[in-house]
């Protein structure tokens, strides 16, 4: 029991960790230049790690031994970017796949996916859950708006993975918990 709990702490740190970095990176990107080119604005990314999503994905599938399936529908919000990573930070606790979607003239349009094997997956506990729901397949998802702060959060599980479906919470009147289901149920093998 201990020990689950010690690996939750490290998930949801790395979780955190892995949020901070990109605001950090993205908030001193746009403080630094005002006139930020969109190549640039790539090149942030790449310098931390971020490639082309199906590369990324191409390079998690291999790792994992396993294809991990995507949603084919997005938030009904513009992107200007987009970008995926195969993080395999020390142990295998760490290991997952990340995809940002964001826009480089509207820093608030940022919506994630990071995707998990399920014995890895993020800790939910009781008092951050806003709403429990069902996916069409009947399986579980949680809506959770008080886990990371600036983001709300559709957690659930599929094909023996665990998804985690981010979005800024300044366009939470955009993409609510009902455009999340959505985007969850559009996930495909």
């Amino acid at each position: 029991m201990i020990s689950k709990k010690i690996k939750g702490v490290e998930i949801i740190k790395n979780l955190i960790i892995s949020l901070m970095s990109i605001v950090l990176t993205l908030s001193f990107s746009f403080v630094a230049k005002a006139n930020y080119t969109s190549e640039e604005f790539q090149k942030t990314y790449f310098e931390i790690g971020y490639k082309e999503i199906h590369e990324a994905l191409k390079e998690c599938n291999k790792h994992f031994m396993e294809n991990i399936g995507l949603p084919i529908q997005l938030p009904p919000v513009p992107f200007s970017h987009s970008f995926g990573r195969c993080n395999k930070l020390g142990g295998e606790v760490n290991h997952s796949f990340e995809i940002e979607y964001l826009h480089m003239g509207q820093p608030k349009n940022h919506y994630m996916i990071r995707v998990h094997p399920v014995k890895y997956g993020l800790p939910i506990r009781k008092e951050h859950i806003d709403q429990a729901l069902k996916l069409k397949d009947r399986s579980k998802a949680v809506y959770a708006t008080k886990i990371v702060r600036g983001f709300n959060l559709l957690v659930f599980e599929k094909n023996g993975f665990q998804y985690v479906l981010s979005v800024d919470k300044r366009i939470s009147d955009k993409v609510t918990s009902k455009i999340l289901m959505e985007i969850a149920n559009s996930v495909t093998k």
